[in-house]
């Protein structure tokens, strides 16, 4: 009886160990793909990017074209972080003088967003610009009537750009000054180029939140706006759809969504307000979400876009 339970128990330990080696091999080969999209958001991930994009090289980060400057600003009281690309030119050339891009990041961003889903440092070379990305903090770009520690436009437009102006080598007119961005950085880089134009002669959106009111008391607007219900007005006052009466054909502008994008909407209807008052503007559409395999594509088109511009101010 005795040796008829060893043998059972036995048997029973090799039927678990096989089981379990079988369950390990299933589970390593479940694992995910170290070639996901990092998730850190303030420095250079080493784990590879999607194919869809390019993952910057630590020395190209360290090397004399890329930089993260920290501007004070005033009207904050506070310091900002903000990253400087600059063209490979720039640093061989010390005559040359260049234009400007302001890049916008989205929502729950900052500053290294861009540059960690593209190389920054080679487009600013293609192109021969200096590409500036603030830290935007989830700010939605304009000075908050309720919080006088969220001041961005007046940042962006004064602060930083007087910041960038005063030590870097640049072209300081608008028509060799760009902004555009990114969901969130979308919305703002339009609400700040149509409130300057003459600041910014050219401007764009990628997957712009360009109507604020169909995000009520999300995405932390309800923080710089208050709460919609209390705060209507407000909300319409700051969103860049309702700007476009007020436009003049004073700026090249360059706007697109994808088709699936849940914005996609709101990006027509801002379409449709800028055909109907007669504001030129290039808008275009093709498949893709809101994701970075959208906007890296899209940022190469907003800089062709740009460089016409800045190579021909008449086009």
């Amino acid at each position: 009886m005795r040796t008829s339970i060893n043998k059972i128990v036995a048997c029973t330990a090799i039927i678990t160990l096989c089981c379990l080696s079988c369950k390990a091999n299933t589970n390593s080969s479940q694992q995910p793909s170290t070639s996901q999209a990092p998730t850190t958001k303030v420095k250079i991930p080493r784990k590879a990017a999607p194919k869809t994009t390019r993952q910057p090289q630590q020395e190209v980060f360290n090397s004399p074209q890329v930089s993260v400057v920290t501007v004070p600003s005033k009207k904050m009281a506070r310091e900002i972080n903000n990253l400087i690309v600059l063209p490979k030119q720039y640093v061989s050339d010390d005559n040359k003088l260049y234009p400007v891009v302001y890049l916008l990041n989205g929502y729950s961003d900052n500053h290294m967003a861009w540059m960690n889903h593209i190389n920054l440092a080679e487009l600013a070379t293609k192109y021969g610009i200096i590409i500036v990305c603030p830290d935007g903090q989830d700010s939605w770009y304009f000075d908050s009537p309720v919080d006088p520690s969220f001041q961005f436009d007046t940042f962006i437009t004064q602060e930083l750009r007087n910041y960038v102006e005063n030590n870097y080598r640049t072209i300081n007119d608008a028509q060799h000054r760009a902004i555009t961005g990114l969901s969130m950085g979308g919305h703002g880089a339009l609400w700040l180029a149509w409130r300057n134009p003459d600041i910014y002669g050219c401007c764009g959106s990628m997957s712009g939140a360009v109507d604020i009111t169909t995000l009520k008391d999300r995405f932390k607007i309800d923080k710089r706006l208050g709460k919609y219900a209390s705060h209507e007005q407000s909300w319409h006052e700051h969103s860049v759809i309702n700007l476009v009466p007020t436009l003049e054909n004073k700026q090249h502008i360059i706007i697109d969504d994808g088709t699936q994008d849940f914005l996609i909407k709101e990006n027509r209807a801002l379409h449709a307000a800028l055909d109907k008052h007669g504001i030129k503007h290039n808008y275009s559409e093709r498949p893709g979400r809101h994701s970075w395999d959208y906007w890296v594509v899209s940022l190469k088109q907003h800089l062709d876009f740009f460089a016409k511009y800045f190579n021909n101010p008449n086009n």
